[in-house]
């Protein structure tokens, strides 16, 4: 192990200081502008801001480390994201805040693309899976510690966004002195959503309404805590039970879809998620409902992941990075819809609207995986795809993935057909669940 992490150290070091001060700006920026006054629904738009300015930097991103390298564009985006988080405090009004989020979101998914591109580059194809695995670890890890680091102060004092500007500072250091060659940006193939969604419809959605549910979770689930009764280190405790939940659960739940059919899989994860949130809805700061919040993160998170393994089990080799790129894109797109919704919902109806989204949006989930026909052709280079535990990051992430193809020589390999329904001929179109 030591091995195996000592050449991509810097690289993970990195990436925890920056998890580490965005975990905390997320929470803090929420629970500072409920004590500023904003509105649920402006809270909400806030949030969607950072998911399309994530969105927008991923094609900006690119073409900036191709042209000044991957150092120099860290450094660059690591300072724009640290002046971000101390604009929010020296000049508090929402609407400079919703421009300060988008461009805080186009700052962050660069970082993550030059960490994610640099460690693909870094590990061979027999280490990439352990590599992905530990990385997804010090993800997690960073974004639940750094929510225990609320309770040092007031969100209405400085002390806290000085902070979170230090970490996402900070993480220039180990970046920029690694002795690691800068490696070339790796090509993500062009995404078609349209043909995505006639050969794997299901995972293409789960995606989208994954993204929806928790995009409404980061953005208003601490709005949510403070409105039924935790103060700012109760808040903190409850993003972590959860982001933890969805660390510690992923892996069990991961190992059974790999071993039973993954749309039945999904179907109860998300149905499960669903009535958790139903349960959660009527209760107070208690014990229980953290309980419940840790399963119900771990089902949560499972969901963008198993739509991963399920769109595998139906692309070809070469189809896997575009495919992938596309449930990042739908995942996206749902993240940035997500917080506005659930807070416009919650400006109307207070707290207990947002359980109810969760509910409802994962109900729609269960119900279109139900229902959905089960025409499919599976296209496998293995007997079956592999559950991996993962965050929405950048599109290079993809790459780092254990189902990605190594080399595009893969893609020229015949693939196995198997049609599930023995009345779909081969030469017709593909479609899939």
């Amino acid at each position: 192990m030591k091995s195996l992490i000592a050449p991509i150290s810097s690289l993970l070091g990195g990436v925890a200081l920056l998890l580490l001060g965005h975990g905390l700006l997320n929470t803090l920026l929420t629970l500072r502008g409920v004590a500023e006054g904003y509105s649920t629904g402006m809270v909400g738009l806030l949030m969607s801001g950072y998911f399309a300015g994530f969105l927008i930097g991923t094609w900006l991103a690119p073409s900036l480390i191709r042209r000044i390298g991957h150092i120099r564009t860290f450094s660059f985006y690591a300072s724009l994201a640290a002046t971000a988080v101390l604009l929010h405090v020296m000049i508090v009004n929402p609407w400079v805040w919703l421009v300060l989020r988008v461009i805080y979101g186009v700052a962050l998914v660069t970082l993550y693309m030059v960490i994610e591109s640099w460690l693909n580059a870094q590990v061979s194809g027999e280490k990439r899976g352990q590599v992905f695995a530990i990385y997804m670890a010090v993800n997690l890890g960073a974004l639940a510690v750094a929510q225990q680091l609320l309770g040092l102060d007031s969100p209405m004092e400085f002390t806290l966004f000085a902070l979170a500007t230090i970490l996402i500072g900070g993480a220039m250091m180990p970046i920029t002195l690694t002795r690691q060659p800068q490696p070339a940006l790796p090509d993500i193939p062009p995404t078609d959503l349209l043909q995505l969604a006639r050969i794997a419809p299901l995972p293409l959605m789960a995606a989208g309404i994954s993204g929806f549910a928790l995009g409404g979770f980061w953005g208003l689930a601490p709005v949510y805590a403070s409105q039924i009764g935790f103060d700012a280190s109760g808040v903190g405790l409850l993003m972590s039970v959860t982001i933890l939940g969805g660390a510690v659960l992923q892996w069990p739940i991961g190992l059974f879809s790999d071993k039973h059919e993954r749309r039945t899989v999904l179907l109860w994860v998300v149905a499960l998620a669903a009535l958790l949130a139903l349960a959660v809805a009527p209760l107070g700061a208690s014990p229980l409902l953290l309980g419940l919040m840790f399963v119900w993160g771990g089902l949560a998170f499972s969901i963008y992941s198993i739509a991963v393994a399920q769109m595998v089990d139906h692309l070809n080799p070469d189809e896997i990075l575009s495919g992938s790129s596309g449930l990042l894109l739908a995942n996206g797109f749902g993240a940035a819809l997500g917080p506005v919704i659930a807070g416009a919902l919650m400006h109307l109806a207070g707290p207990v609207a947002l359980p109810v989204f969760f509910a409802v949006s994962l109900g729609v989930l269960a119900f279109y995986a139900f229902y959905r026909p089960r025409k499919v052709m599976d296209l496998v280079t293995e007997p079956h795809g592999h559950f991996t535990p993962m965050l929405r990051t950048s599109p290079t992430v993809m790459e780092l993935m254990p189902d990605a193809p190594e080399e595009a020589s893969v893609a020229q390999e015949p693939a196995n057909e198997q049609t599930l329904d023995d009345d779909v001929p081969p030469a017709e179109p593909r479609t899939g669940t």
